[in-house]
């Protein structure tokens, strides 16, 4: 296909928090996922790192129109990067796409590290639940990196622009798994 498609491994996994159709599910080899604080924002961002030992699962969507302008300010922060190989996706194996990083060179490290948003936290993982299942949602967890950083808890008043109403077992779901993976809760 001559489309141009893009793979979402974070918060573009919710189908809720974007319009961009058709969108198939994905699996992209050689990466996996971190939290990463960066230069001129104080929340970490949810990042692709390359990883030769890792595959996280996502969406491969189409840019409406070929509009990457509008897609890139969405992701502002991020770099586009083409993805040569390791991408498999339902439906249309020789499909190819984009992926979104944050530049190495913006990452920064915070002696006392600002905390994720837990409502940037539940969008990604409601949209995990919902493509991939629980089996999917506990890989989500387990190829991310950065559990050690605080997690604010802004469920009350969400600060995360594209923020979405779990269900309880979604919400169970979330705080479970920062239980089992030992992560502060402010």
């Amino acid at each position: 296909m001559s489309e141009p498609y893009f793979f979402g491994y974070g918060s573009l996994v919710n189908r809720q928090t974007h319009i961009y159709t058709p969108a198939y599910r994905a699996r992209l080899s050689g990466w996996r996922r971190a939290w990463k604080h960066t230069q001129g924002r104080v929340t970490p961002f949810l990042t692709g790192i390359r990883d030769e030992g890792s595959a996280i699962d996502g969406l491969v969507a189409h840019v409406p129109g070929g509009d990457w302008a509008a897609l890139d300010l969405r992701e502002e922060g991020y770099d586009r990067h083409a993805i040569p190989s390791g991408l498999v996706v339902e439906g249309d194996p020789a499909l190819a796409a984009q992926v979104y990083a944050v530049p190495v060179v913006s990452m920064v490290v915070q002696d006392d590290p600002a905390p994720i948003l837990l409502s940037y936290l539940d969008v990604v993982v409601q949209g995990y639940l919902r493509e991939f299942g629980e089996v999917g949602a506990h890989d989500f967890f387990a190829t991310t990196d950065g559990w050690d950083t605080p997690v604010l808890d802004d469920r009350a008043a969400p600060r995360y622009p594209r923020a979405q109403v779990l269900t309880g077992s979604e919400t169970a779901f979330v705080d479970a798994r920062l239980t089992e993976y030992g992560v502060r809760v402010v």
